[in-house]
């Protein structure tokens, strides 16, 4: 499979495709003529020294700085060398893939004024695997993602850093070996690779796409305490969401009747309490409104991936230039914060679940601690610490970083926001998410193997697979390989794939 750039059809999935798992990308024939007209205009506007931000001016608190034709060119490759300011660690590949695909789709516009060659080289590298180093921090979501968006730009001069092969080489010995030209930077070019919150935004495409698989995990884990805690599933019809109106309601109770279909306790045949608690009889309305959230967030992310987040922005048609904010990346920020605080609530939610499993007072006739040997034996007990330390630290993390703007460069860029930090903290959020339901699946499948009655299908292949990698605990053993295996075997999404094979899509 290729996937045709053409400035309008990048999904969240698409992007995954490219980003992780290397598909093939082509830049549509149409684009290419597009960015050409765009350049042809520039080219012109350059020789009647028309002023244009970041052309043929320096930038930021310096845009009124006017330069003359031979400051022009190389401006552009200080402007990398000063921008190319991050630090520390290095993004993962698959953030920087994303990033580059972000970025050809909004040069697809026609809108940019880069050279083709730019481009075309961002093209050669996806297919070719070159994957330049790029230091995840030092971005404030404003202008773009500038710093690391110019560790990308590095390697048109072929400077900085690229994985290729699986080895990290110098940029120049990189393009070198997977055969692409240098194309060099000239005016205008510079800016264009990196005034966009591309970055950001790969990384919220990514983090929307696994976090939707944990969250139909997070119905599967329920749906098993559900059924150990002989829940009323009275509360899981339906239509009482569809009454209310919420989507992700409806569609989370829907999940989980399905995945409880053919037991005993779905079929009435378990006797079950009138009214169970919250954490229980709320789960469709709050694995709903996380699904709602994801949904929100998604279609702004979609939006900025297949918008122009560029300044300035250049209309061929008109043979105008305007100038604006449009890197602007706090309409991706503030939907992703709430994102990350939907997996944490849902989080929360999941261990006030393995509570019950745990309480003897609460558990309707389960073993303390899930254990035969209560009192010799702790059981599960430390899970559930566990679990509440990741939680305490989610809770931390889901502070908006949306609303800490820090004014930059002299304050002409006073407002910025900070949608990088967004990204990064959510990524912590999803990891830690991973861990405490990993936790709520063993507990919940020691519970059930306490009980002698039938369970729903999704149930039990859940609960098998979940056998495959964790022994039922007879008598105490260190629980932290095990708690590490859980979380593993959530984030592999195995046992979203052996449910979803078995009784079909949750959706």
């Amino acid at each position: 499979m290729t996937f045709t750039i053409n400035g309008s059809e990048l999904t969240i999935e698409k992007l995954i495709n490219v980003a992780r798992f290397n598909e093939k990308v082509l830049l549509d024939p149409k684009a290419l003529d597009r960015i050409r007209a765009c350049r042809k205009m520039l080219d012109e506007k350059l020789k009647t020294h028309e002023i244009m931000y970041g052309v043929n001016t320096g930038v930021g608190e310096l845009s009124e700085l006017v330069l003359n034709d031979e400051q022009i060119k190389d401006f552009q490759k200080y402007l990398i060398y000063n921008h190319a300011a991050g630090i520390g660690d290095p993004a993962p590949v698959e953030y920087v893939r994303g990033a580059m695909l972000g970025r050809i789709n909004v040069h697809a516009h026609g809108n940019s004024a880069c050279r083709p060659e730019i481009t075309q080289t961002l093209v050669e590298m996806l297919n070719k695997g070159v994957t330049p180093f790029v230091c995840q921090k030092g971005s404030v979501g404003a202008c773009g993602d500038l710093a690391p968006m110019s560790q990308i730009a590095l390697l048109m001069m072929g400077e900085g850093k690229a994985y290729y092969k699986g080895e990290l080489l110098n940029g120049k010995n990189a393009m070198k070996k997977a055969g692409i030209s240098l194309p060099g930077i000239e005016a205008r070019d510079g800016l264009s690779i990196i005034n966009g919150s591309n970055l950001l935004t790969a990384m919220s495409a990514i983090f929307l796409y696994d976090a939707n698989n944990w969250l139909k995990q997070a119905e599967i884990a329920a749906s098993m305490s559900l059924e150990a805690l002989k829940a009323n599933m009275k509360p899981y019809t339906p239509k009482l969401h569809e009454i209310r109106g919420f989507s992700g309601a409806v569609r989370s109770a829907r999940t989980i009747s399905k995945l409880v279909k053919g037991g005993d306790l779905a079929e009435g045949k378990i006797k079950c309490k009138i009214q169970d608690a919250y954490s229980m009889r709320s789960t469709p309305q709050v694995i709903g409104a996380a699904h709602d959230a994801l949904k929100y967030a998604r279609s702004q992310v979609e939006i900025e991936l297949n918008g122009v987040g560029d300044n300035p922005v250049f209309f061929p048609n008109e043979n105008l230039q305007l100038s604006g904010a449009n890197f602007q990346g706090s309409p991706v920020s503030l939907p992703m914060d709430m994102a990350g605080a939907a997996i944490t609530m849902v989080s929360i939610m999941s261990e006030r679940r393995m509570n019950r499993l745990n309480n003897p007072a609460l558990s309707v006739g389960l073993p303390a601690f899930l254990t035969k040997g209560a009192g010799l034996f702790s059981g599960l007990m430390l899970s559930q610490y566990t679990a509440d330390s990741l939680i305490v630290e989610q809770r931390i993390l889901s502070n908006p970083a949306s609303i800490q703007s820090i004014p930059a460069a002299a304050d002409q860029e006073d407002f910025v926001s900070m949608g990088m930090n967004t990204a990064i903290k959510n990524f912590q959020i999803l990891d830690n998410a991973y861990g405490i339901l990993g936790i709520e699946f063993m507990a919940a499948a020691q519970a059930l193997d306490f009980r002698d009655y039938k369970f729903g299908k999704g149930v039990s292949i859940a609960k098998e697979i979940i056998r495959k990698h964790v022994k039922f605990l007879d008598v105490d053993r260190p629980l932290y390989p095990d708690h590490t295996k859980m979380k593993e075997l959530v984030k592999s999404c195995e046992i979203l794939n052996e449910v979803e094979k078995t009784i079909g899509s949750l959706k």
